[in-house]
């Protein structure tokens, strides 16, 4: 009797932990460049990410010294001047994927609204993109791109670079979450 308690909750705990795909070589990118001046871009290729495809839950976060940026000297402006990264170490996403079915999940992909919040810089507000969402083997892939305001986060542009700086920050994601 005990065997077959211990087998079953095995398998409870198996299909459990299942419906749950992470990363934690996610890729964001935000993009707040304006034409005629110097592009202000940033990647960061370490963005941890989960998605529980039972329930749509989806968690994000991003370690703000993660961001790379072409010119160093911009890097460094944007770790101690824009998002005070010492005090503000990370950029969070918990949400939900709206109509997940990971049964229809093909490798073409399809488009599901992703929305909840976003904290940036001790700040947070509600966010909502279109994301297409495909499945290949066991990988489930996750792209979307959404617009956010620095001020939105009471990030501040010195006005002697405010025409430098874009008004929107372009923000895209690329996860690829395995079991």
């Amino acid at each position: 009797m005990e065997r077959i308690f211990v087998t079953l909750l095995f398998l409870a705990t198996s299909c459990l932990y299942a419906q749950k795909y992470t990363t934690k070589t996610g890729v964001v990118k935000f993009e707040a460049s304006v034409p005629s001046f110097e592009e202000i871009a940033g990647e960061n290729k370490t963005a941890s990410a989960a998605l529980d495809t039972a329930t749509g839950d989806m968690a994000v976060l991003a370690l703000m010294k993660g961001f790379r940026f072409k010119v160093a000297l911009m890097e460094e402006h944007f770790n101690e001047n824009y998002v005070e990264s010492d005090k503000y170490p990370k950029a969070t996403f918990k949400g939900k994927v709206t109509g997940l079915d990971v049964a229809k999940l093909t490798a073409t992909g399809g488009s599901y609204t992703v929305s909840g919040d976003l904290t940036l810089h001790g700040k947070t507000k509600k966010v909502s993109d279109s994301a297409k969402i495909s499945k290949s083997g066991d990988k489930i892939v996750v792209t979307g791109e959404f617009e956010v305001t620095p001020a939105e986060f009471d990030i501040e542009i010195p006005a002697v670079v405010s025409k430098k700086v874009a008004d929107k920050v372009k923000i895209t994601y690329s996860f690829t979450l395995a079991k």
